[in-house]
């Protein structure tokens, strides 16, 4: 573990969402009814899971959402405080239900998602100027595409503004984002997928891979974070690749460790500075996370997290 130097301060303007996870063998074809064997509520998001992530592992978080007038609306709340997050800047939307995000895991470990939007679609640029005095004293700011394109950019050029570093997980991916809109970001955080889709161009070599992130950064992002699954990650820089390696756990349940590693990788750069070792602490972290079900209840504390890594054998640390 790296010495932290320091407490990081982390918003996140994004996602939350209320996770109806069902346990299955296989999906049903087209007009088949199965049983399945379990099912689990929990709540989730891609922007809740990260700001949980890194509050869990010590960082100061504020969270900057929307949440429905329902029962999940509460309880996201309730939620987050739970965690010490600063929610000053979760509101209600009268009328509007939460987001809720079905999910089915099956017995591999492997996940299908459906999501619907719900109050986190009513997430604006005003509301980025509301939390204007929050942000402004991050250090690091965290977004996701499970709200509004238009807050996500605004978010981008008021950070620049400020002069606070930003991360953003293009996920779920969607054709209308602009890279030209992204020219100040510090971070990109895609998958091999959302790599492709935003530089259009192929993804399916390891060439293919850093010259499409490199065409990216040399539209003004600062650094590329490709996410490979079981392959690890990568960094990708103007004049340097740096593969993150895999650690390698059976899977019980993958749902949300792509928010686990955006997550922890936020807290560990904030308290230390250092991008790739933070990328390593980060890689353990979302590792750890898919040997139990669920998501935020699959993140580990500090303390926990401490304990998993002692445990891996030196080869996978």
């Amino acid at each position: 573990m790296e010495d932290q130097k320091r407490i990081g301060r982390i918003a996140v303007v994004g996602s939350n969402m209320v996770d109806l996870i069902t346990y299955i063998t296989r999906m049903p074809a087209p007009g088949e009814t199965l049983e399945a064997p379990d099912f689990e509520i929990g709540c989730g998001g891609k922007g809740a899971n990260q700001a949980v992530a890194a509050a869990k592992l010590g960082s100061q978080v504020s969270m900057v959402t929307k949440v429905g007038s329902d029962l999940f609306g509460d309880n996201t709340i309730a939620n987050f405080q739970q965690f010490g997050i600063d929610t000053t800047h979760v509101a209600k939307v009268e009328g509007k239900s939460s987001g809720v995000a079905p999910i089915f895991v099956e017995e591999s470990g492997e996940n299908s998602i459906l999501i619907v939007k719900g109050a986190n679609a009513d997430l604006l640029p005003a509301d980025v100027d509301a939390a204007e005095e929050t942000l402004r004293q991050a250090d690091l700011i965290l977004m996701q595409l499970e709200v509004p394109l238009e807050t996500v950019r605004h978010t981008v050029r008021r950070a620049a503004e400020w002069g606070v570093p930003t991360i953003l997980n293009p996920a779920p991916a969607t054709p209308e984002l602009n890279v030209g809109d992204l020219r100040s970001l510090s971070f990109l955080v895609p998958n091999e997928s959302e790599l492709a889709l935003l530089s259009g161009m192929p993804t399916d070599s390891e060439d293919e891979i850093n010259a499409a992130a490199r065409s990216l950064i040399a539209q003004g992002i600062g650094t590329v974070i490709v996410t490979l699954g079981g392959r690890g990650a990568r960094l990708i820089t103007a004049d340097q690749v740096t593969p993150i390696e895999p650690v390698r756990v059976t899977p019980v349940d993958t749902t949300g460790a792509g928010d686990a590693f955006i997550g922890s990788f936020a807290h560990f750069f904030a308290a230390s500075g250092n991008t790739e070792e933070a990328l390593k602490q980060a890689a353990r972290y979302a590792a750890q996370s898919v040997g139990k079900r669920g998501t935020q209840k699959s993140y580990a504390s500090a303390e926990e997290f401490v304990s998993f890594c002692e445990g891996l054998a030196p080869s996978a640390s």
